[in-house]
């Protein structure tokens, strides 16, 4: 049976690294009771993987990892037992049973995320009239911004995976292409509607929150589907 888990990253656990989050979740998992299927082999692990892993400094409402059992009680038990051995900034919200083919994978589904963007108190803020910028800024048929990897650097045109991008109060509000072919950071984005409004945003500055991760359900366009929609509750 592989199911989805569904969890927030808040408070100082930003600062912790995927890596590490992922065997604070092992060591729960065994707290907890879960009955987790393993690999076989000389190195046994747990049968788990992760949706799309979060940068140090970010916050999110909705991460995701999958995970194989040998059995399971209901969702709503499982949930509780999880969350009575989560620290503070870990909470899980939901679990839910999934089809255990490859193509349903969290790694292989993810399309699109949500951030809701601000930023630190006294550092930058957005010029009074943003809010209009905004709506020129994405009226642009191309917003190139200079893309840095390991290997190269190289001018990218960001615009089509800018799927929205709106006013939310005084913060901004995206939804991205993300997964491992077109993931777009929203700390880009800010940089390239800062260019484009002529001013430079201090390093540090943002506070990034990851909302919600997507996947794609649509054959000829865009009809994203939080991932957590894809499974079902376990009575």
């Amino acid at each position: 049976m592989r199911v989805r888990v569904k969890f927030a990253k808040t408070g100082a656990m930003k600062f912790i690294g995927h890596l590490d989050v992922m065997r604070y979740f092992q060591k729960a998992l065994r707290r907890a009771g879960m009955d987790v299927a393993f690999s076989e082999g000389f190195s046994p692990h747990m049968i788990m993987s992760f949706a799309a892993p979060l940068g140090v400094g970010i916050t999110s409402s909705g991460e995701y990892f999958d995970l194989d059992l040998k059995s399971a009680s209901s969702s709503a038990s499982m949930v509780e037992r999880l969350n009575r051995q989560m620290a503070g900034g870990i909470e899980v919200f939901s679990v839910r049973r999934i089809p255990e083919d490859k193509a349903s994978k969290c790694m292989t589904l993810v399309a699109a995320a949500d951030y809701r963007v601000t930023f630190r108190e006294g550092m930058a803020k957005l010029p009074e009239n943003w809010k209009e910028q905004l709506g020129n800024f994405l009226d642009q048929e191309t917003i190139y911004i200079l893309r840095k990897t390991k290997r190269s650097e190289k001018d990218v045109d960001i615009r089509p995976w800018i799927y929205s991008m709106r006013a939310d109060g005084e913060a901004v509000a995206m939804c991205l292409s993300a997964g491992s072919v077109s993931n777009l950071k929203p700390e880009l984005v800010m940089q390239a509607f800062g260019s484009f409004m002529g001013i430079e945003f201090p390093e540090f500055s943002l506070l990034t929150h990851r909302e919600e991760l997507y996947a794609n359900t649509g054959e000829d366009g865009l009809d994203l589907v939080p991932l957590e929609a894809l499974g079902e509750e376990i009575e």
